[in-house]
């Protein structure tokens, strides 16, 4: 026969019952505390990194990149860039968007007031997901000179499910503008080989310069190669997109497999594999899963990305914008007339457009292409860290 628990026994049990249903709240106020914490945590955290965006962007490149490596960096930026995408995704939800937030004022050209021969303005007529926006897919004169239409923009939607995710596009005529690039004073090689990092002042007094916008990736981003007027920063690797501006022709932008890319060659740029290549989208070709920096996880990142693009009679069409992924820029960049097309720059802090109008004074006023970008006219005309590109009237 089974013992009888005795009274006592009994006694002592019951009370570490009730000790047990006394700490059941408790427990479940303190997990519900960390819980609210955190939440607290990662939003303050959230609003922190948009608030003060150069600098989360520089605290990410150059001190958790060292001490945590690029895995763990990237896996934080994909993190944040998905919360904040999913907080688009709610908020484009519940409030309708404002058409103001992303036409920029975008007016429409006149094309035969602004034709010049290969230079066509035709109305972009590719996306139609959403309820149309005023400008969308028309391209509007940014420049006048007598030379003619140097420079037109509009914009498109090309992601069916964000009707945030709004591509800027400028076309720039290579009849009549020359593409020129600048090493950083820092990257693309770093410190032991430094670029000059800004415009030439030559070319900042002679009253040509049009425009400037963003370079590629850092060295420890992947080594991609980069020549300028015959000083190689870093050596060009095989197998990837290459952006090649020559004296004596217009740009061209091919798949590098080691060819001979002749004397008249004065820049060469790469970055990462072609996003187009004879108008074909090739942004789920196997050398867009390599283990590298804006590939892979970053793949999958909607952020602010760039990308640059030849049309079939030369001309070279820019494209930025938010909430983009490598398809989604090819996308647009292929609506606007792209053949080939390669991605520059990605993150909000690197993507920048710079437009510089010339004042009675002799200097330079500068301006972003949106709102939303980093006007960093100033850095390009003083010295820059990152290497980049700028435009002159031939």
């Amino acid at each position: 026969m089974p013992k009888k628990t005795s009274k006592a026994k009994l006694k002592i049990i019951a009370k570490k019952n009730r000790r047990s249903k006394t700490n059941l709240p408790n427990i479940k106020l303190l997990i519900g505390g960390i819980i609210t914490l955190f939440i607290l945590i990662a939003l303050g955290f959230y609003f922190f990194v948009n608030t003060y965006q150069t600098f989360s962007a520089n605290f990410a490149d150059n001190v958790l990149r060292p001490i945590l490596g690029n895995k763990i960096t990237i896996n934080i930026e994909a993190l944040f860039f998905g919360v904040e995408d999913h907080v688009n995704k709610v908020r484009y939800s519940i409030v309708k968007s404002n058409p103001s937030d992303f036409t920029q004022n975008f007016k429409p050209a006149n094309e035969s007031l602004y034709y010049s021969p290969g230079f066509s303005l035709k109305k972009i007529s590719y996306f139609s997901y959403f309820p149309y926006f005023p400008g969308e897919g028309e391209w509007n004169q940014m420049y006048n000179s007598t030379s003619g239409a140097l420079m037109a923009k509009t914009f498109v939607r090309p992601d069916p499910e964000r009707s945030y995710a709004v591509t800027y596009l400028v076309k720039l005529n290579m009849n009549n503008l020359s593409l020129s690039a600048v090493a950083g004073k820092v990257e693309p090689r770093g410190y032991q080989n430094p670029g000059p990092g800004k415009i030439p002042l030559d070319v900042q007094k002679s009253g040509t310069l049009v425009a400037a916008f963003n370079g590629g990736f850092q060295q420890k981003d992947g080594h991609y190669g980069m020549i300028v007027n015959g000083k190689t920063y870093l050596p060009l690797q095989k197998n990837l997109a290459t952006l090649i501006i020559s004296n004596d022709g217009k740009p061209q932008i091919i798949n590098y497999t080691g060819q001979d890319l002749g004397k008249n060659v004065t820049i060469v740029r790469q970055n990462g594999p072609l996003l187009l290549e004879n108008s074909k989208d090739v942004t789920s070709s196997n050398e867009w899963n390599m283990q590298t920096w804006g590939l892979t996880t970053t793949n999958s990142m909607y952020t602010w990305r760039s990308g640059i693009g030849v049309t079939q009679d030369g001309n070279l069409i820019y494209a930025a914008g938010p909430s983009l992924v490598p398809q989604t820029l090819a996308l647009a960049l292929k609506a606007a007339g792209a053949v080939n097309a390669m991605q520059l720059d990605i993150n909000p802090v690197w993507v920048r457009f710079i437009i510089f109008n010339l004042n009675k004074t002799g200097s330079y006023n500068h301006y972003s292409l949106t709102k939303d970008m980093i006007d960093g006219g100033s850095q390009y005309l003083t010295g820059y860290q990152k290497d980049f590109f700028y435009l002159t009237t031939k």
